[in-house]
């Protein structure tokens, strides 16, 4: 993947990711996870400052990929790879944002990731960026960013903060400021009890019919945990064929009828 390298605002490449750092706090999204190991990417980067540009370009589609606690998330690497790979080529451009259970999981597929040049963004870089009046605001200059949203996995706990209008993290804050006008997309996964729980019922019945996000669904498998049933993020093939139709359409090339 090493022809779709970054280029930032100032014009400079970004490093190939890979590394590992200390995060220190509670996670919101598992609700006290201290000190945790999480991987970034960016070479040993802080989190990015007020210098770090975000930047469209006109000629790519911009996705923003949202990854949360579940254990799907392992599956990262492999969904943006298909994502280009099914993608009309060099009109994809992705961007990450991760919780920081998100991270802990994509710290667990280090090797997967060596190749992955795509920025990931998580809460620290949120609040680096801002310091006083004028200063970027992440979650807005992201959502500005971005041409749709996809968040996969989406995690019961994220989902139930979503529909509830909660948004306490970079995540939820990009999600709480969404511009209506562009699509949203989620693919939930998580224990087989926990989607046949009515409450997740309702919570889907919210970011589907109040907020009209659309739901890449769940298949049934056997779970990590070991159980089998429903519950299982859809396949990376799945979710690439709905993402990929987006880019395909923006950039397809129409032939007048003669």
């Amino acid at each position: 993947m090493s022809s779709r390298l970054n280029v930032e605002g100032d014009g400079s490449p970004s490093t190939s990711p890979k590394r590992l750092r200390i995060a220190d706090g509670n996670e919101s999204d598992g609700d006290s996870v201290a000190n945790s190991i999480v991987m970034e990417q960016q070479g040993n980067r802080p989190p990015f400052t007020r210098a770090h540009k975000i930047v469209r370009d006109p000629e790519r589609f911009h996705l923003l990929i949202g990854v949360t606690g579940s254990v799907a998330t392992i599956k990262l690497a492999e969904l943006i790879k298909k994502l280009h790979e099914t993608s009309p080529p060099g009109k994809l451009f992705i961007k990450v944002v991760a919780t920081q259970c998100g991270l802990r999981m994509v710290e667990t597929i280090e090797e997967e990731m060596a190749d992955i040049e795509e920025i990931i963004y998580d809460d620290r870089d949120e609040w680096s960026m801002w310091r006083e009046r004028g200063d970027p605001v992440l979650h807005i200059e992201l959502r500005k960013w971005a041409d749709a949203l996809l968040i996969a996995p989406l995690d019961a706990n994220t989902l139930a903060k979503i529909a509830n209008g909660l948004c306490d993290n970079l995540l939820t804050s990009i999600v709480r400021a969404w511009d209506s006008e562009k699509p949203l997309y989620f693919a939930p996964a998580m224990n087989t009890m926990m989607w046949a729980n009515p409450i997740t019922h309702q919570h889907r019945k919210v970011l589907q019919e109040f907020f009209q996000y659309k739901e890449i669904q769940p298949i049934s498998k056997m779970l990590m945990c070991g159980d089998t049933g429903a519950g299982g993020m859809a396949t990376v093939q799945m979710i690439a064929t709905v993402m990929s139709q987006m880019v395909r359409n923006r950039f397809a090339v129409y032939s007048p009828v003669v």
